[in-house]
């Protein structure tokens, strides 16, 4: 099922496990016991050399064996933990390959809109909580879509409604409500003020300041215009990093995530990663790419690449740049105007010479390098940096650089993909989320040809690893994964059901897949012996069950290294 990964050390070590087993069967009580069993269920490898079984050994952080319940039995000895599954699937744990680590945790912190079905709702959540502010404190919330929304507001440009009944509801607090992209935000004229943002503002590159038919500012902000707000952050004390961290380390493993790639973090971030990491304060493994100037990139790269740190909860190995912004802010950078708005092709959010210098440094430095492109022409554009890269440095193979949602793509850069070995790292649940306002953007031939179009990428053999980019989205790998697998919108339609994904293939870009995108398929991505172990238990058999009802799995346990760091049931009760 998952042929595209071979691990050919697994034959052997499969092969000594069995005859291990053969002996303790033999002998009674194991020379070295397994510290954790899982029995009674199924479980999946992820690994054609290693049959799927009944249940699974772990010897500190690693895997021992898989097998039926009779051969794993004979790992139990007095010490073992024994978990029954009572029928329940156990999978390698869940990599998620896109999402913002500190930014899970601060959209804790904040209004969540990502429920609100109109923009009247959203006043009055802001209004409900403005009493209790503090004076001047600013009011945050994150998640509103105005294509979700179920009607237009009624005093609105292109459907984004104006800052006037914002304004009114909170004439002294500043407010500044993010995009779910987080590639627009929305302010209220206390903010705008507070930043000296009037008529006259100049939008700076790659950022757009959505205006009136009279040239006034209406509160929306989008891509790197938002940068314009920062004077209504001036009193406002910052959520702390480390509550931020603990909040998002519970957030993900509570939905079975034992790897995340963090899509972007500064150096004191990293910093502080490793300081929580050496204090025993993060359970779930973070891949990190390092986000910067190009300038702090030259001076901290040689300093920053670490493999495997604080017994492989942290590796800084890539680098994260942005070439556009998102579809649904009309953001994404595109090759022919948008058909909703045939006035724009979107925005360049950083330019391509710059983003040609990251990609030298990196070649440079041996990192990977992870670009997000969402449009058309962001995709062609990163694709022909990459080409000219990889030409540059002849005698360097096996890359691994990334494109970063990969979107929306030309029909002629989806063979091109294959040919340079480009990882597609995307986000099924973007399709199904984006869906309702895909064809009003680009129409019907765009989005049939190049929108999503995960079996066209990997016809021309293109790796893809999945992943939610949350707080974009949840970051639930279970919403995700249906998604992939069925593209079913809540109207019961599917988008262009031919690039759905099987479901075995879903679970390969949920788990070695996004091992491999991050050079770890030696150590994770599959339940093989010797790799560590990281495993996910789900109530439910995605594998089989009906589709429909795949969204209402539930994770049961998750664990990192041979340990049980979130079980469902202590949590609830």
């Amino acid at each position: 099922m998952f042929a595209r990964f071979r691990d050919p050390r697994s034959v052997l070590t499969t092969l000594c496990c069995a005859a291990l087993v053969f002996l303790i069967g033999c002998y009674g009580e194991p020379e070295i016991p397994a510290d954790l069993v899982l029995l009674g269920g199924k479980v999946v490898t992820v690994d054609e050399n290693v049959p799927d079984g009944q249940a699974i050994a772990m010897k500190g952080d690693t895997i021992l064996a898989v097998g039926s319940n009779r051969e794993i039995r004979a790992w139990v000895g007095s010490e073992t933990e024994v978990i029954d599954l009572d029928g329940k699937l156990a999978i390698p744990g869940f990599i998620d390959s896109h999402a913002h680590f500190t930014s899970i945790g601060n959209a804790k912190m904040q209004l969540n809109l990502m429920e609100a079905s109109s923009w009247d709702e959203i006043v009055a959540m802001v209004e409900a909580v403005v009493g209790d502010a503090g004076a001047g404190e600013l009011i945050r919330g994150r998640g509103w879509h105005q294509e979700k929304w179920d009607e237009t507001p009624k005093q609105n440009v292109d459907g984004v409604p104006t800052h006037h009944s914002l304004s009114a509801v909170s004439p002294d607090n500043p407010v500044i409500l993010t995009h779910a992209s987080g590639h627009a935000a929305f302010a209220n004229a206390k903010a705008m003020a507070m930043s000296g943002i009037n008529r006259r503002t100049r939008a700076p590159s790659g950022g757009e300041i959505v205006r009136d038919e009279n040239g006034d500012p209406i509160g929306m902000f989008r891509e790197t215009a938002q940068g314009l707000l920062r004077g209504a952050y001036e009193g406002s004390e910052p959520p702390a990093l480390r509550r931020l961290v603990e909040l998002a380390n519970e957030e993900v493993l509570s939905k079975g995530i034992t790897t995340l790639h963090d899509a972007g973090s500064g150096i004191e971030t990293i910093n502080f990663f490793k300081e929580m990491i050496d204090a025993g304060e993060i359970d779930v493994r973070l891949w990190v790419m390092v986000s910067g100037s190009n300038e702090e990139l030259a001076m901290n790269l040689p300093d920053y690449k670490c493999i495997g740190y604080g017994n492989n909860h942290l590796t800084v190995r890539a680098i994260k740049r942005l070439l556009d912004g998102a579809l649904g802010p009309h953001g994404a950078w595109l090759l022919e105007p948008y058909e909703d708005l045939p006035s724009s092709t979107g925005l360049n959010t950083s330019s391509v010479a710059s983003i040609e210098e990251t990609a030298r440094l990196a070649a440079l430095h041996d990192f990977q390098l992870g670009v997000h492109a969402i449009g058309d022409r962001a995709n062609r554009e990163l694709i022909d940096i990459y080409e000219r890269t990889f030409r540059a440095n002849p005698d360097k193979t096996d890359w691994r650089w990334r494109n970063e949602h990969t979107q929306h793509l030309h029909p002629d850069d989806i063979l091109r993909m294959g040919e340079l070995d480009i990882i597609a790292a995307m986000q099924g649940i973007h399709c199904t989320s984006d869906a309702i306002y895909v064809l009003e953007r680009l129409g019907e031939r765009r989005a049939e040809e190049g929108a999503y179009v995960w079996q066209k990428l990997m016809a021309q053999g293109v790796v893809i690893s999945n992943g939610t980019d949350a707080p974009v989205e949840d970051v639930d790998p279970i919403a995700s994964y249906y998604a992939t697998v069925s593209r079913k919108l809540a109207d019961g339609s599917v988008f262009f059901p031919d690039q759905r994904m099987s479901r075995e293939e879903a679970l390969a870009s949920y788990t070695i897949n996004g091992a491999y995108a991050g050079f770890e398929e030696d150590i994770k991505g599959s339940l093989t012996p010797g790799k560590l172990a990281d495993v996910t238990v789900l109530s439910q058999d995605i594998l089989t069950i009906s589709e429909d009802d795949i969204p209402a799995t539930e994770v049961v346990y998750t664990i990192v290294g041979g340990e049980v760091v979130y079980e469902r049931d202590a949590t609830e009760h």
